[in-house]
């Protein structure tokens, strides 16, 4: 059998590895496509490709998924989303992307389509939380299964105790794994750490990271973390909003630090989101020093 994730992070070494974004337009998959092959000889542990929400990119999700299980040497993660898909459509895609090789799923509840912050409401004959789609796939066969975290809580979360159990209960029904959303602060990383071991749980967290290059990361920042923005950070990075040149250099110079003290902290892996472009990830990648 194709060894998986799950048999991946048996390896001390840390993992590195890349998100990518389905395509929408012919010059989108061209994109895509050449970031694939400029990041591929890297050698990361494994890639992911994202699900929109509401489904609203699967076919595109599933097809990107399948193609790098076939034509590349990476190890594609499908992301899957329970928005507005009834529990027999959710095997379907989980026995199809079986069938193309893709063993690895990253199970997530997902957004609402068109607001992101607007009422959940489950599929009629759907699930209604993350940790029953993770239950859904560990019953339909042998793929390792992931989840999301959130560094500091879920934005639908009461507190940060309710999101740490949340959490803890997507691991106990099956997880092997979770990446977070986007990491600003390490400290927000290790007090996350630190909640779940002291509740028991000894699942892998991988640190989802990405180079803030350009204010428009500021401004979502608390939507891509669950968190505003550090604030012994955003003053820097306000300082250089009206210079794009030292803003990017600016957020090459964190992500190097934050990578750094992460690997340095332990952290079990580094997940970069790319928005399907490559330089900011390889120019990162090259200043720190992974464990061998």
């Amino acid at each position: 059998m194709s060894q998986t994730l799950r048999d991946r992070l048996t390896d001390p070494r840390p993992t590195i590895s890349f998100e990518f974004m389905p395509p929408k337009t012919a010059a989108d998959e061209e994109r895509l496509w050449t970031t694939i092959r400029a990041l591929e000889p890297l050698d990361p542990s494994f890639v992911s490709v994202t699900y929109g929400a509401g489904g609203s990119t699967r076919d595109h999700t599933i097809g990107v998924t399948e193609q790098i299980a076939r034509e590349t040497s990476l190890l594609p993660v499908a992301h899957l989303t329970a928005v507005d898909h009834s529990v027999t459509e959710l095997s379907a895609i989980v026995a199809r992307l079986a069938d193309a090789g893709v063993t690895d799923l990253l199970a997530l509840r997902g957004d609402p389509p068109g607001d992101v912050g607007g009422e959940w409401v489950k599929h009629p004959e759907g699930v209604e939380y993350a940790s029953d789609l993770v239950e859904l796939i560990v019953r339909g066969g042998d793929q390792s299964v992931g989840v999301a975290a959130f560094p500091y809580k879920h934005p639908r979360s009461e507190s940060v105790e309710s999101d740490t159990r949340w959490f803890v209960e997507k691991c106990h029904a099956g997880a092997d794994y979770a990446i977070t959303q986007m990491v600003f602060d390490a400290e927000d990383y290790l007090r996350l750490r630190d909640r779940v071991a002291a509740a028991g749980c000894d699942t892998p967290i991988i640190a989802g990271l990405m180079p803030v290059t350009t204010w428009g990361t500021v401004a979502r920042s608390e939507q891509l973390s669950g968190a505003p923005f550090p604030p012994h950070l955003l003053s820097q990075y306000d300082a250089a909003r009206d210079d794009p040149a030292a803003l990017r250099a600016l957020g090459i110079t964190h992500a190097v630090e934050l990578a750094q003290r992460l690997l340095d902290e332990g952290a079990p892996g580094l997940h970069f989101i790319t928005m399907n472009f490559a330089k900011a990830t390889r120019e990162v990648l090259g200043q720190v020093s992974v464990p061998a």
